[in-house]
């Protein structure tokens, strides 16, 4: 009698408890078990910086990291959609580059060269030569101007010099204008030596990024030099790699060279001294074309499998260094959180989608090809989560109210996970804002566009380990060493737990309050 009284009292305890509960809550134990004694989040970055290295697009570098993590899902017993979403007519590979002054007082170079600009073809030395600003200039040095490293006024932006129709149209416009303002200005000077006491001041020519370019490189130039600040930003050639072919390659190199050293060298020709330049920079280029791919995980809901939550970051990278902060960061982070829920043996309600997006760099060009081509219904997507920041860690949500709830129920696991690193969920204050018009930022804006759900995690510092993001974004120094391990660890287990929670709900995320209509 006592023995059928424990087993009622047992039965009536089980149905009072909501289904699911004891599953998921093992689940949950586990990933977090899994991630605290068995974290490979930074092997994931290790293999994508160290081994693979910077991954521009076009290159056999993000084409070998897209085979990566393919296989990588693959081998955790995932699903895996491979989703083409940009191309380049020519591939382009960077190799090692060197530079030196050669003189008494020589010196190494410090500098870099944007993504699809040309090699040297081995060492080359020449003199330097201070750019021409008007045509008189021009035909005045044309002759010298062989075999020169040319020094142009303008300051890097990073970008390859644009040599497209567009920009060639802006230089003629510009060269006019100029013409006009020094004939104005002679005018000026003889009036100023006549009227010393009641002077004219003289009118500014207009700045343009290397006027007489076409001339220049037609007239046999080595390569052209612009001022850059340190550390180096390098990214590439956004506006013309879509059309180069292998029979129209670019020509001359583009160098952006430490600003302390572009002064010495521009002092050192407004002398007239007697030195060389010499470069060895190895950028190679190779037949197209060559395609870039979305590579998505898919861990199928067992109620809801039409109904999702999503979570990325971007595979792609500038090449100056080894992206490894910008996106390896967010990759490795995504990635680990699909194993983490894979090795705890994770079925979700929901469908979950770990997008690791190619071709942000060049425009968001992945995730605005999964919106447009309705990969999955936006309206069915409960949440985006996009890491592509620093390599802090995730502390605190910041929700609209309707969807408060939901998110400290979910949350709860993580509020005293690790004492150095509390979480909170937080109440959005204030009215909602507009829903976006344009898109910008990262990989959620073309979600954010559609009036999906792009609730992502705040990332902060709590140890002061000092990183700053702005020397690292698209420089040479996004390298391994800037990554900080138990910061990244940390935020694959909440982001896990927390996509697991969503995915788990009995309902998508309510977006009542999400954007002012």
């Amino acid at each position: 009698m006592k023995r059928h009284s424990i087993l009622a009292l047992v039965a009536i305890l089980v149905i009072g408890i909501p289904a699911g509960s004891f599953a998921q809550d093992k689940t949950v134990k586990k990933i977090i078990e899994i991630g605290q004694t068995d974290n490979r989040t930074m092997e994931h970055a290790d293999f994508l910086a160290n081994v693979i290295g910077g991954r521009h697009v076009g290159s056999a570098a993000l084409t070998e990291a897209e085979a990566w993590v393919k296989e990588q899902f693959e081998s955790w017993g995932l699903e895996v959609l491979v989703q083409e979403a940009t191309e380049a007519p020519v591939g382009f590979n960077r190799g090692p580059w060197w530079g030196r002054m050669l003189s008494e007082d020589g010196m190494e170079l410090h500098f870099g060269t944007p993504s699809y600009t040309a090699p040297t073809r081995g060492k080359q030395a020449g003199h330097v030569m201070i750019e021409p600003k008007t045509r008189a200039e021009f035909e005045r040095m044309k002759g010298a101007l062989k075999g020169a490293w040319v020094l142009l006024e303008a300051e890097s932006d990073a970008f390859a010099i644009d040599w497209s129709p567009k920009a060639d149209s802006v230089r003629t416009a510009a060269i006019a204008k100029n013409e006009e303002t020094a004939r104005k200005n002679m005018e000026i000077r003889a009036y100023n030596n006549e009227h010393p006491d009641a002077p004219k001041p003289m009118l500014k020519m207009e700045k343009v990024t290397a006027p007489f370019y076409r001339e220049m490189v037609e007239a046999g130039v080595l390569g052209f030099i612009r001022s850059a600040k340190v550390p180096i930003k390098v990214m590439s050639d956004r506006i013309n790699y879509k059309n180069i072919t292998i029979e129209t390659l670019p020509r001359v190199c583009d160098i952006l060279l430490d600003e302390a050293q572009f002064k010495v060298i521009y002092d050192k020709v407004l002398r007239k001294d007697i030195f060389q330049l010499e470069f060895d920079i190895r950028n190679h280029f190779y037949r197209g074309p060559v395609k870039n791919h979305n590579i998505i995980g898919i861990m199928r809901g067992t109620k809801y499998p039409k109904e999702y939550v999503m979570a990325g970051g971007h595979l792609d990278s500038y090449d100056a260094g080894t992206g490894a902060v910008d996106d390896g960061n967010g990759t490795s982070v995504t990635m680990e959180a699909a194993r983490l829920l894979a090795a705890a043996g994770a079925k979700p309600k929901r469908t979950i989608l770990f997008c690791i997006w190619t071709a942000e760099e060049m425009g968001l060009v992945g995730s605005r090809y999964f919106v447009e081509n309705k990969t999955v219904p936006l309206d069915k997507i409960s949440n985006y989560i996009n890491r592509d920041g620093g390599p802090l860690v995730a502390t605190s949500v910041n929700v609209p109210e309707a969807m408060y709830d939901d998110y400290v129920s979910i949350c709860k696991p993580l509020e005293n996970l690790n004492p150095e690193f509390p979480f909170t969920v937080n109440k959005r204050k204030g009215p909602p804002q507009p829903r976006p018009t344009r898109a910008g930022g990262s990989d959620h804006a073309y979600f954010a566009l559609n009036g999906v759900p792009t609730i992502s995690f705040r990332e902060t510092d709590p140890k002061g380990y000092n990183f700053q993001y702005g020397e690292i974004w698209h420089t040479e120094r996004d390298i391994f060493n800037k990554l900080i391990p138990e910061y990244m660890e940390h935020s694959a287990i909440v982001e896990a737990v927390t996509l697991y929670g969503l995915a788990n709900l009995d309902h998508l995320l309510s977006r009542e309050g999400l954007y002012r209509e």
